[in-house]
């Protein structure tokens, strides 16, 4: 088993990719464009520029910083009201815990709206590092906030898991040399996934099954 395990946020320990997805299709009616299927899968897991340069990209003739913001505004505004887990989040955090693994959390979002999420969601106490997308330059797909993330947590990018449920993010767990495992949420995993992964499970309790025993 490795050292270190760091996961991702929305829809891998936080049912919320959800709330994105929903909120990027009612934004883009609002603002009288065309909604994009594609684009809400394209957009997840980066922040900054990148996730400007998506929006841009889909939807050319918004105003690409208002956009994002408005999206932003309106899943923090749904998350204040709950804060829905995803299956297994309790028991993997627990039991990776128990083992002596350091836990951290990497998230495109930002260090106050990842503590503000996991203290509603009771995750804290099983927490060693927080990093945001708000203290890297570049977001995934790219490595840094992976790569941050192990070095807060002392521990090399190798003896690390990285939990993910999207592309972007998984690509960015293999890129930062992390044992990536994934966790699909809105995004079925392509062969690329399958081949690059060290295993693609549906749920965290599944997840947490390949690690008693040993698979991953």
């Amino acid at each position: 088993m490795k050292a270190g395990a760091i996961f991702d946020m929305d829809g891998t320990l936080l049912d919320t990719e959800q709330m994105y997805r929903n909120s990027w299709m009612e934004l883009a009616a609002e603002y009288g464009q065309q909604p994009n299927t594609e684009f809400p899968r394209a957009v997840a897991g980066t922040n900054g520029e990148r996730m400007l340069a998506v929006i841009k990209q889909y939807y050319p003739d918004v105003d690409a910083v208002q956009f994002m913001q408005d999206c932003i505004d309106r899943v923090k505004n749904r998350i204040a009201r709950a804060v829905p887990k995803k299956e297994g989040m309790d028991e993997i955090l627990e039991f990776l815990h128990q083992k002596g693994v350091k836990i951290a959390v990497a998230s495109s979002n930002s260090v106050e709206q990842i503590e503000k999420n996991m203290t509603l969601a009771g995750a804290t106490p099983y927490l060693d590092a927080i990093v945001g997308g708000d203290e890297v330059v570049y977001g995934k797909p790219e490595p840094d906030i992976f790569l941050l993330a192990a070095e807060r947590l002392g521990i090399s990018p190798w003896d690390c898991y990285v939990f993910e449920d999207g592309i972007n993010g998984v690509r960015a767990g293999v890129a930062a040399g992390c044992s990536t495992v994934m966790i699909p949420d809105g995004s079925l995993p392509t062969e690329e996934m399958h081949q690059i992964c060290i295993g693609v499970y549906h749920s965290l309790l599944e997840a947490k099954q390949a690690l008693e025993q040993g698979k991953i």
